[in-house]
C-alpha cells in the first residue's frame, strides 16, 4: 500500500533538517508541491502551428481526427469560437504574447519583430515572479522569443529539438539565427515543383540531411516532419517536455510552439494513410476572388494529410496529458492548448498566406485545463488570441497590464464581454511598421455575424476595396454572402471597422 506525507509529519520532518536539503527529492517523490509553493499555480501553454478548429472533429468535423482531444474535452473548458488575431505565424504569435492586436504590436510580416515600443511588454515580462521558459520549432517564433530574452530566465535553442542538429546556421549566424535559418531555407529547399534556388547546394545537403535521418524513415513513410529544412519528430519533443516539466523551478510559466500540423504534413506510420483513403469528401466551395487556382482534388488530398497530421497531433498531446496526470502535475497547473492560426484547402487555395480570412484560416481550437478540474464546460460566444495571457494573468492572481487589449475570458470573469464590442483581426502582410496600414484584411465578429474588410490589394481594381458578410452560425461553411442581404447590418460594420482603421493609422500619418 502507497504511502503518503500528511501536512503535520511534513512539518515535523522539516524541523529536522534545512528545507533547502529535503525540499527537492521530497517535492518529487511525495507530491508536496501545493504544499510547498502555496496558491501559486503553475501555467503550461502548448501551442500547435497551423491547428485550424475546422479540422477538429472535437468541434464537429466530420473525420475522427480528435479522439484524445474529445475524451479530454469532458475535463477542460472548450472555446467553440475562438479566434487567431492573424492568418499566419508572424502577427497570430506577436498577437498572443503581447496581448495586443496587430495594428498595435506592428509585426506585419515574415521576419518582423514587434514594435520598439512593445519589446518589454510581452507575455513573460508580466509573469516577472515566475520562473519562465520558451521554445519554438518555427524560427518566425524565436524571433519574438529571442526578441523577449530579458524577460526568460531559459529560452531553449531551436536546433535543441532537431534531429541531430548540425549548428551550421547558429555556429555561423549566432546573432542573426532566426533570419539565417529562414534564408537558407528560400535558398536551399525545394518548392513544390521539385526546384530550388540553388542548383548544387539543395543535392549536397539534401544528401547530407539524408544520412542524418536515416533511422527514422521506417516510421515515416512520407518522409521526417521539418521545419524549415530541420528535421524533427514531435514525439522526441514531447518526451523532451515532460521530463523538463519535472525538472522546472515552481512557480513556472512556459510557453511551448511547436510546428505541427503546419505543411509539410508527414504523420507517423500509425497515422498514415488514414484519411487519404476514406469514402469522405470535402465540400467542392466555388473559388475565392483571391484563388491560387489549386485544383479541388489536389487540396482533397492535401486536406487529407492534414488531418492524419492532426490526428498524430492529437495522439501526442494525450500523450503529455497522461504523463502530467501521473506525475501530478495537472494538480497544480494551468495547461492552455491553442494555435497561432489555422490552415486552409478550399477555394483554389492552400495554406494560409492568402489574404483571405475564411473560417479555416482564423477559426483556431482553444483548451483551458483549470488545476484538478474534472467537469467540462463549453463556450460558444466569440473570443480571441488576445484574451487567452490576460486570462492566465488572472487566474494565477497577477494584474492586467494597461497596455492589453484583450479581456478575461469567460468563466474566469465576472464580467460578460459587452455585445457591442466584438473581436478584430487584421492581417498587414508588405506593410511599413512605421507608417499607416495602406493594404491588408481586417476581420470584425460580432455575434454571429462576421464582416470581411479588404483593402489596397492590386487584385482589388480601381475600386481598391472589397467587404464580405457571413452568419457563421447558420452559416459555418460561409456560403452566402449577406452583403446585399443585409445592408444595414454590413453599412454598419463597415464603418465601424473604418473609423478603427482611421484610429491606427492617426499616430503613423505624419
Amino acid at each position: 500500500m502507497k504511502k503518503t506525507l500528511s501536512r503535520r509529519d511534513f512539518l515535523k520532518l522539516a524541523g529536522l533538517a534545512p528545507l533547502g536539503l529535503i525540499a527537492p527529492p521530497l517535492i518529487k517523490k511525495l507530491g508536496i508541491t501545493n504544499l510547498i509553493q502555496g496558491e501559486k499555480k503553475n501555467v503550461l501553454v502548448i501551442l500547435f502551428d497551423a491547428f485550424s478548429a475546422k479540422n477538429i472533429s472535437m468541434y464537429g468535423y466530420e473525420r475522427n481526427t480528435t479522439p484524445n482531444l474529445a475524451k479530454l474535452a469532458k475535463r477542460a473548458t472548450v472555446y467553440h469560437n475562438h479566434f487567431a488575431a492573424g492568418s499566419f505565424t508572424t502577427p497570430g504569435t506577436a498577437s498572443l504574447l503581447t496581448m495586443t492586436l496587430p495594428w498595435t504590436h506592428r509585426a506585419f510580416s515574415f521576419g518582423d519583430q514587434v514594435t520598439k515600443s512593445m519589446a518589454d511588454k510581452s507575455v513573460f515580462h508580466t509573469f516577472d515572479d515566475y520562473y519562465r521558459i520558451g521554445y519554438s520549432h518555427n524560427p518566425l517564433v524565436n524571433i519574438f522569443l529571442r526578441q523577449f530574452q530579458l524577460n526568460i530566465n531559459e529560452y531553449v535553442p531551436r536546433g535543441k529539438l532537431f534531429i541531430k542538429n548540425d549548428g551550421l546556421i547558429s555556429n555561423l549566424f549566432a546573432n542573426d539565427e532566426d533570419i539565417a535559418t529562414l534564408s537558407w531555407s528560400r535558398e536551399i529547399n525545394r518548392r513544390e515543383g521539385g526546384y530550388s534556388y540553388s542548383l548544387f547546394l539543395t543535392h549536397l545537403y539534401e544528401k547530407y540531411q539524408e544520412n542524418k535521418i536515416a533511422d527514422y524513415k521506417n516510421n515515416y513513410p512520407n518522409g521526417v516532419p521539418s521545419a524549415t529544412g530541420d528535421y524533427f519528430v514531435l514525439e522526441e519533443g514531447i518526451d523532451w517536455l515532460i521530463n523538463r516539466i519535472g525538472e522546472l523551478p515552481f512557480p513556472f510559466f512556459s510557453y511551448f510552439h511547436f510546428f505541427p500540423p503546419h505543411f509539410p504534413y508527414k504523420a507517423r506510420r500509425e497515422f498514415n494513410d488514414i484519411f487519404i483513403k476514406d469514402d469522405w469528401k470535402p465540400l467542392n466551395k466555388p473559388e475565392d476572388f483571391f484563388t491560387e487556382g489549386n485544383p479541388y482534388e489536389t487540396m482533397a488530398n492535401s486536406r487529407a494529410r492534414y488531418d492524419e497530421f492532426i490526428l498524430n497531433v492529437d495522439n501526442e498531446f494525450g500523450r503529455l496529458f497522461d504523463a502530467l496526470e501521473s506525475s501530478g502535475q495537472l494538480e497544480n497547473t494551468w495547461v492552455v492548448l491553442t494555435s497561432d492560426h489555422g490552415e486552409m484547402q478550399e477555394r483554389g487555395i492552400s495554406g494560409h498566406t492568402t489574404p483571405t480570412f475564411y473560417q479555416p484560416i482564423v477559426r483556431i481550437p482553444l483548451m483551458i485545463f483549470e488545476p484538478g478540474q474534472q467537469s467540462g464546460q463549453d463556450i460558444h460566444i466569440p473570443t480571441s488570441a488576445v484574451d487567452v495571457m490576460p486570462t492566465l494573468l488572472h487566474v494565477t492572481g497577477h494584474d492586467l497590464p494597461a497596455w492589453t487589449e484583450g479581456n478575461i475570458l469567460p468563466p474566469y470573469s465576472p464580467l460578460i464581454r459587452k455585445p457591442q464590442a466584438g473581436i478584430f483581426a487584421l492581417g498587414a502582410r508588405g506593410n511599413d511598421q512605421n507608417s499607416p496600414i495602406t493594404k491588408g484584411t481586417i476581420m470584425h465578429v460580432i455575434d454571429n455575424y462576421k464582416f470581411i474588410y479588404y483593402f489596397g490589394y492590386q487584385e482589388l481594381g480601381i475600386k481598391g476595396e472589397r467587404s464580405q458578410l457571413f452568419d457563421i452560425n447558420n452559416d459555418p461553411e460561409e456560403l452566402n454572402d449577406l452583403m446585399v442581404t443585409k445592408k444595414s447590418v454590413a453599412s454598419e460594420l463597415l464603418a465601424k471597422v473604418k473609423s478603427r482603421l482611421k484610429d491606427v493609422n492617426e499616430p503613423y500619418s505624419n
